[in-house]
C-alpha cells in the first residue's frame, strides 16, 4: 500500500515543500521579532533617531509602541 500511496501523492510533493518552506520562514520571522537583542537594537535605533532629530516625539512613541506590539503579539503555531 505504501508504493501505491506514494505514486498518488508524489505529484503533490512540490506543494508540500512550498508549504513547509513558508512555515519555516514564518517561524524565523516570529523568532526575530521576539528576539530580545533584536528588539533592543530597534529601540536603540529609534532613540538615536529621536536624539538626532530625524523623528519627532510622537513618531518615537508610535515606533516604540509598534516594536512592543510586534514583540508581544500573539504567537502562531
Amino acid at each position: 500500500m505504501g508504493l501505491i500511496s506514494m505514486l498518488f501523492t508524489w505529484p503533490l510533493a512540490p506543494v508540500h515543500g512550498v508549504i513547509r518552506l513558508g512555515e519555516l520562514i514564518q517561524q524565523q520571522v516570529e523568532h526575530e521579532l521576539r528576539n530580545p537583542a533584536a528588539v533592543r537594537r530597534r529601540l536603540e535605533a529609534i532613540e538615536e533617531a529621536r536624539r538626532s532629530g530625524q523623528i519627532s516625539e510622537e513618531e518615537e512613541a508610535q515606533a516604540v509602541e509598534e516594536v512592543l506590539r510586534l514583540m508581544s503579539g500573539p504567537r502562531r503555531g
